[in-house]
Parts: C-alpha cells; structure tokens; sequence
C-alpha cells in the first residue's frame, strides 16, 4: 500500500510540476521562518518585518527553478546577500535555497551550467562565512552540504536516466509481443484460409457437401481472427471494460484451434498428460500461440496428411511437442529459418525455457519441441 501511494504521489508530481514547486517554496519558507518566531537573547537586534520580508524574496524565486535554475541560483545569491548586508536579521542553520538551486542545476542543467555554479559557490560560500561568523567549523560544513546536495542531483539525474531506459527498452519488448500477436493470429488464420479457399472449387465439383464445410470455416476462421484482433487493440486502447476478455488466449481453447485446421483436410491428434488446470495465464497462452505458430507452419510447407499436438506436464515442465508426417525441414542453404520459428524461441526464452525445431524421429516429417519451466504458487505470487 506504502508503494503504490508513493508511485502515485510521483506520477502526481510529474503532471504537475509547477504545484511541486510552489508547495516546495512553501516549505522552504516555513524554514526559514523558525528563527523569527524563536525567542532571540537580548543582546540581538529584534527580528522585523522587514528582514522576514527579504526572507520571503529569497524564497520567492524557487517557484521557477526548473524554468530557468540557474537565473534562479542568482536571484537567490542577491537576494541573500541583500538581506546580510542591508538588515540586521536572524540567521538561517541552513542555506535552504542555495542548497535548492544547486540539487535542480545539478538534475536539470547542462554541464557548463553546472561549471559555473561550481566556480560562484567556490566564491559565495567562504564569502558568506566571512560575514557570518569567520568559523572554519561553517565553512567546512557549508561546503560539504553544498557537495553533498549536488552529489544527490546528479545522482538523481542517474536514476531518470536509468528509467528512461528501462522504459524504453520495456517499449521495445512490448513491440515485439505485440509483432508475434499479430504475426501468429494473422499468420495462421489466413493460412488456413488460403488452403480451405484452394481446396474450395475442387470440393464443389467432387463434393458439394464439403466445399459448405470448407466455406464455413473459412468464415469461421476469419471470425476467430478478428475477435482476437479485436481483444488486443482493445487491450491497447484501455477499453477493457472488465467482463474478463483477455487478448491471450489459454490452452482451453486449444480444441478449437484444433478443429478449425481439421477443417482444412489435416488430421490432427490431439494427446495431454499430468493435468493442464492452474497453469499461469501468460504460460498457457505461450504454449497455445507455439502450438498454433507449429501448425500453421505444417499447414502452409509441410505438405503433410497427420500431426501430433501433446501437451504434457511432468512437475516443474510443461512440454509442448508439435509433429507432423510431411516432407520436414526445407531451409535453402543460407537461408535463416522464418519469423515464426524465431517467434516461438522467443517466447520460450521469456519463461526461461527452450524451443527447438527440426526432423522428426527417423528424419521424418518436422517437429517443434518446447519445453517450459511452471512456476511455483509462490513465484507467480511475487
């Protein structure tokens, strides 16, 4: 709970930067303030109004530190040096605002901002502490408050930099799943649809019962693509209006699956082992898509009569073996093997598992073998 109200409170601060710099100011001056309502001993001239006014003129312009930091740092300097040498006030146990401007030069500012803030606080700070109190003890400290809040800006700048990254490598990968959704989804139903369409006028002719067979999974076929389509981009659009629509599918609509490639002539087997209940959403929708990339590809190359889907569970593994009788691998020497192969590696390797394809048992046909780690409850739980 702590976490989320301080992701929150972040992302509140980002939208609104101009009310963070103003409550900042707010509080900076509340600071400042402490010594004007403390009791001063008698031998001190009385705080006034006025030095509390200059107070304020010094705090005022912190309201613009991310607009201009470094105007800012020598709105503050003036200010400050105007309230040492034209008033008699109390002194502050810290320079708040200093200390401001130099942590916001040292997020936001390019690095010859930064030089010449490092050169003016070089000559501010001894300055100042020549008109205070002429204590090595200050200047010592003052220094190492000033190092210590320009340390945590660039630090600070670090981190940003460090999330942007992130970011956008989280874009990138976020890219390319949606790529292999649409890869696989489209792949496979137009696939499947371009062999139902072929086999169409020849079963007119011999068969008209099964050319109505073959139009009507055509069309469901197309059906099935676009409300997974659908799903998805709804997903992206933030339109999921919470009926549990989910644009990953799961191993229970793998029958499905399996009877729309039936309709196109290939006679699938379909064979599981070790219980298939309480699998993790995201891996049973990688085993679902890698099954489906599997038979998409015996549909389109392989030329075969027969395949083999087993989904087994021994464990800690699930294993996805995809096999077909068809004429196997045909890779063209130099020729790298499809977006769909390398689609279902990738996948794999997101659940940190492996997937191979290549001949058959004996050189015959073509397989596809993935093998993936179940998380424990616990893991899924973190």
């Amino acid at each position: 709970m702590r976490i989320r109200g301080v992701g929150q409170a972040r992302e509140w601060g980002a939208a609104h930067p101009g009310a963070v710099d103003a409550g900042l100011a707010l509080l900076v001056q509340a600071a400042v303030t402490m010594p004007f309502v403390v009791p001063r001993p008698p031998e001190l001239e009385p705080a006034t109004w006025s030095a509390y006014g200059l107070t304020a003129l010094t705090v005022l312009p912190l309201v613009w530190r991310r607009r201009a930091p470094m105007a800012v740092l020598l709105a503050v300097l003036a200010a400050s040096a105007l309230y040492r040498l034209a008033l008699e006030g109390p002194g502050q146990p810290l320079p708040y605002q200093g200390l401001v401007c130099v942590y916001t030069i040292a997020v936001l500012a390019p690095a010859w901002q930064r030089a010449v803030t490092a050169g003016l606080l070089v000559v501010a700070v001894p300055v100042s502490v020549w008109l205070n109190t002429q204590s090595v003890r200050e200047l010592t400290f003052s220094l190492f408050v000033f190092a210590a809040a320009y340390v945590l800006g660039r630090l600070t700048d670090a981190r940003q930099r460090a999330h942007l990254v992130e970011a956008e490598r989280a874009a990138a990968r976020e890219r390319a799943r949606i790529a292999r959704e649409m890869h696989d989804i489209l792949s496979h139903a137009v696939s499947l649809m371009i062999v139902q369409a072929e086999a169409g006028p020849v079963a007119v002719r011999r068969a008209p019962e099964r050319a109505e067979a073959a139009f009507e999974a055509i069309s469901a076929t197309g059906r099935d693509a676009m409300d997974q389509l659908r799903r998805m981009l709804g997903v992206l659009r933030d339109e999921d209006s919470g009926d549990g629509r989910s644009p990953q599918p799961d191993l229970a609509e793998l029958p499905a699956l399996l009877d729309r490639v039936r309709a196109g002539g290939l006679d699938v087997r379909y064979e599981t082992s070790g219980g298939l209940t309480g699998l993790p959403a995201p891996l049973a929708a990688t085993a679902y898509r890698i099954a489906q990339e599997a038979l998409t590809n015996t549909v389109r190359h392989a030329r075969a009569r027969t395949a083999t889907v087993r989904i087994d569970r021994s464990g800690a593994l699930l294993t996805v073996l995809v096999r077909d009788d068809g004429r196997g691998p045909r890779t063209a020497p130099g020729r790298t093997a499809g977006h769909g192969l390398a689609g279902m590696r990738e996948r794999a390797a997101a659940h940190g598992g492996t997937a191979t394809a290549g001949p058959g048992p004996d050189g015959r046909g073509f397989e596809v073998r993935a093998e993936l780690p179940v998380p424990s409850p616990a893991e899924v739980g973190a």
